[in-house]
């Protein structure tokens, strides 16, 4: 199995939600990763905001990354968000983005937060990627997707 798909349970796996600003989504996203991971939800959200603030983490063509390191996770952990609706993410080439991985590391973790980085960067570049998450009906589907080596 691949990095990505040791690090990405089904179960955070969200189709179509349905938010209108980051601040909404890494709520959202803060909210899924306390119910289905246990993480302490002000602490995920936090991290996600305060990496934000340094740059935007959306890589263009509709995707973002945000991520971060944090002590509140022991290992690697993903999630991935498909938007029902763009939303602006300042992305380089200034398109909304509505495809989101987002990934928590723990502080001491760079290797392997780079290694998921670019393996999803890599992912992400490629149109067929992109267009298979778009249309994909289920959560299981998504994670079929991203997990491909």
């Amino acid at each position: 199995m691949s990095l990505i798909g040791e690090i990405l349970p089904v179960t955070n796996i969200v189709l179509d939600l349905n938010v209108s600003s980051k601040k909404r989504l890494f709520e959202e996203a803060s909210q899924l990763l306390q119910q289905q991971a246990g993480l302490q939800q002000e602490a995920v959200f936090e991290c996600l905001f305060a990496r934000e603030k340094l740059g935007s983490t959306a890589l263009g063509k509709g995707v973002a990354i945000p991520h971060g390191r944090t002590n509140v996770v022991k290992e690697a952990i993903g999630a991935f968000i498909r938007l029902q609706t763009p939303i602006p993410f300042d992305a380089p080439d200034e398109q909304p983005v509505n495809l989101i991985f987002i990934l928590l590391v723990p502080e001491n973790a760079s290797t392997q937060h780079l290694n998921v980085l670019s393996d999803l960067a890599g992912k992400f570049s490629q149109k067929a990627v992109r267009n298979a998450l778009l249309n994909a009906t289920s959560a299981e589907a998504i994670r079929d997707i991203l997990s491909a080596e």
